[in-house]
């Protein structure tokens, strides 16, 4: 019989040698005492066969940006049952707990990167932001259709940075919907570190701002560089390097791009790699040459799970006027499931039990992925994963949640 209970601060270090078994991983002492913490300040939620930790999940305390709101939502990691007991019931033990905890504490959502994206839809998490990947020619000068900001770049030391661009950020997440927020902790042993978990070749994390000494900043970026090589006849020779962005945010298109034709500059290197930027980037649109630019991988990034469907509709805004009945099924969260209508509009949104006929019909999961914004529901009835009763139904949802930027995280956890 497993128990499924709250792990002590005591038993951190057997979460991770069981998350290590389970994803293969064997990290370096710093890489550990980082990850130690990190769950120092999560909830955690262990399934014990005994004595023995057979399953662990972590939550972070965090709030996601949501249309014209800020929403607690814990952020799920480190998601890991042991080899010995799969297909038992452990994931979803500890997923129903999570689940449970979170309503009871008052967060209508919740959030996670699937590591693998089979898993997570049947617990009703839906992919509600993509992510791209846009790759720089830096071989020669970025073209640029818009004529970047002239005002001064300066470079931060990593141990300032947080004081510099964290209220920055803070601000920028209610200009996009889907980003959590960021305590010091977070900042420090995920963004600010001095070597990569995953590639210690990149340099120490590099910060450039934009704006006049003692004004505001108008934008930055937060990059690692890597040196190259290629092979040839007479052995490895030395290729331009690689310039990593780990994060970019800007006030307007004109200091995005200061920065990119910065980081398209930099001595001794050739590349640079953008790796989650949203979809709808600007640089994709101010760029002069696509073949200089190009988007090389797309892929989900933020799967969300409506704990509270009636908290979590009625708390964000609404671009257009809807009226709709929606049949909802949820097999994990029942409460969730069954006939409401939506009557919502930029005054707000009233969601209450119906007996009419729907209008739409769909999961939990659909909904979800529906919910920033990012998908549209139109699409999801041509994959058949909606069903339409009333003509034109999903096309007034989807007017209704749009925004006028795609929700998107750089934040993977």
């Amino acid at each position: 019989m497993l128990d499924i209970r709250e792990v002590p601060e005591a038993d951190i270090d057997r979460a991770l040698e069981l998350a290590y078994l389970v994803f293969h991983d064997r990290p370096e002492k710093e890489a550990r005492e980082r990850h130690h913490a990190l769950l120092r300040h999560c909830t955690r939620i262990g399934a014990y066969d005994g004595d023995a930790l057979v399953g662990f999940m972590a939550a972070y305390d965090f709030r996601l940006s949501v249309p014209g709101a800020d929403l607690p939502c814990p952020g799920v990691t480190f998601v890991s049952v042991a080899p010995t007991h799969r297909r038992r019931g452990v994931l979803t033990g500890l997923m129903g707990e999570l689940l449970r905890g979170a309503g009871a504490a008052g967060s209508p959502i919740a959030a996670l990167w699937a590591s693998e994206a089979a898993i997570y839809g049947r617990f009703g998490y839906g992919a509600a932001t993509q992510g791209v990947t846009i790759e720089i020619d830096s071989t020669r000068p970025l073209a640029l259709r818009i004529d970047p900001d002239r005002r001064p770049l300066r470079l931060v030391d990593p141990e300032d940075a947080l004081a510099v661009i964290g209220p920055y950020h803070e601000a920028a997440r209610s200009v996009r919907s889907g980003r959590p927020t960021r305590d010091p902790e977070r900042w420090r042993e995920a963004w600010l570190c001095e070597q990569d978990e995953e590639d210690e070749e990149l340099s120490p994390p590099r910060i450039i701002v934009l704006g006049d000494p003692g004004e505001p900043v108008a934008g930055y970026v937060l990059y690692r560089t890597k040196p190259e090589s290629a092979g040839s006849e007479a052995g490895p020779v030395r290729a331009p390097g690689l310039v990593r962005v780990e994060e970019l945010e800007a006030d307007t298109p004109a200091v995005a791009a200061a920065l990119w034709e910065c980081l398209a500059s930099l001595d001794l290197t050739g590349r640079v790699r953008a790796w989650g930027r949203p979809a709808d980037d600007p640089l994709l649109h101010f760029a002069a040459d696509r073949d200089q630019v190009r988007v090389t991988g797309a892929h989900p990034a933020l799967w969300l799970r409506l704990i509270d469907v009636r908290a979590a509709l009625t708390a964000r805004s609404w671009a257009a006027p809807v009226e709709l009945v929606l049949e909802l099924t949820d097999v994990r969260l029942p409460a969730n499931a069954g006939r409401y209508r939506l009557k919502a509009g930029p005054a707000g949104a009233v969601y209450e039990p119906a007996v009419q006929a729907p209008d739409l019909s769909l999961d939990v999961r659909e909904l979800a992925a529906c919910y920033l914004g990012g998908t549209r529901a139109a699409e999801l009835v041509a994959a058949g994963l909606v069903v339409q009763h009333t003509p034109g139904a999903a096309a007034a949802l989807d007017a209704a949640l749009g925004t006028g930027l795609l929700p998107h995280t750089s934040d993977e956890f």
